[in-house]
């Protein structure tokens, strides 16, 4: 008697998973196509068509063998694969494993079509100022890429001639193929050659395009950058990307924001931040001082009689303004501590005089 979890690698108790997990690592080993032993890769096979079903498991687990035809040595192993729906199997439902399968032999059955007209979309980085974060802007960008061709204005055919049906595959964009294995035969589906999966032709192709419907060109967008954009926020424009073939649907654009580091403000979140030298009088008794923005305006700015150095002071709604286009954020001004490199003869004697007052 075959013992099938022997033959697979797995213990009496294996999962499911497991199960399958072996079953595909092993189909891969063995397949003919790939190398492998034929008479090996069916006993995998077999023991699998057994582990896998849980009615089929339980009976070879009690018996030493499963009632139901279809396992035993006659088992038509092509048949059961080329026919969905036997016994309650259909390869589809098994996830990777029909992936497996397909790789290996071409799935049966055909597959939705694919909006193979479409064009693809386009991804770039723009740089922005850390200043034109505080308001929406418009920007205008010459972008490189396939766009629509003006002679047929998209079609792909001269003027005057029109898209027909391919003859190779009717119009359904697939083909029928039979591949011969060490199993037998099978039926697959493949992308017909002729018209590469649209089921359509042009008649006589454009002169410009060759029948593509677009060409190199360049392309100038108008993009929108909403205020308080961030970098690596993404922003889509949509049908700006490259033109679709023959009349297809444009991809979209999608523009990848990067803010410029600015020499005097820091950005975090929506909040800006500002160190602000002051001289030790100024700590020590306290002063108003004027202080520039980010939008380039003075405002006043109090600092506190004894303030040290390190110390913040937030100005509230000087921030970046929420990206919801709510309120913005503040600005912390940092005060640092300025201590001169060079002193005058009178303003030594002035500190010499305060050192002896114990400052």
């Amino acid at each position: 008697m075959k013992d099938y979890y022997q033959i697979l690698g797995v213990s009496h108790n294996a999962s499911s998973e497991e199960i399958k997990k072996a079953y595909y690592k092993l189909a891969h080993k063995y397949h003919p196509d790939k190398g492998g032993d034929g008479k090996k890769f069916k006993e995998i096979n077999e023991a699998y068509q057994v582990l896998s079903d849980k009615e089929k498991r339980t009976q070879y687990d009690r018996f030493g063998r499963v009632f139901e035809g279809g396992t035993g040595p006659g088992f038509d192993f092509t048949w059961t694969w080329g026919k969905p729906g036997f016994g309650g199997f259909d390869f589809r439902d098994l996830g990777d494993l029909s992936e497996m399968i397909e790789e290996i032999f071409g799935s049966g059955f055909p597959k939705r079509k694919k909006d193979l007209k479409r064009g693809r979309d386009v991804k770039i980085i723009l740089e922005i100022p850390l200043e034109t974060t505080l308001k929406n802007q418009e920007k205008e960008i010459t972008l490189s890429k396939m766009i629509t061709c003006s002679r047929c204005q998209g079609s792909g055919t001269e003027p005057g001639t029109k898209i027909k049906e391919c003859f190779s595959c009717r119009g359904t964009g697939q083909v029928q193929q039979i591949k011969r294995t060490f199993f037998g035969s099978f039926t697959r589906f493949a992308i017909c050659p002729e018209c590469r999966g649209e089921g359509q032709r042009p008649e006589k192709p454009c002169n410009v395009c060759k029948g593509e419907g677009r060409i190199k060109g360049e392309e100038k967008i108008k993009i929108f950058i909403p205020a308080g954009v961030d970098t690596n926020q993404i922003i889509k424009v949509e049908g700006k990307g490259e033109a679709g073939k023959r009349g297809g649907r444009p991809g979209g654009l999608y523009v990848q924001i990067f803010v410029k580091p600015h020499p005097t403000f820091k950005r975090k979140g929506d909040d800006l931040y500002l160190q602000v030298p002051i001289s030790f009088s100024q700590a020590a008794l306290g002063d108003k001082i004027e202080i520039s923005t980010l939008e380039g305006k003075e405002i006043s700015l109090k600092i506190p009689q004894g303030t040290e150095s390190g110390k913040i002071l937030r100005i509230s709604g000087k921030g970046i303004p929420h990206f919801s286009g709510l309120g913005k954020g503040n600005l912390y001004v940092e005060l640092i501590l300025k201590t001169p490199k060079k002193l005058t003869k009178k303003q030594k004697e002035l500190l010499e005089r305060l050192r002896k007052e114990g400052i």
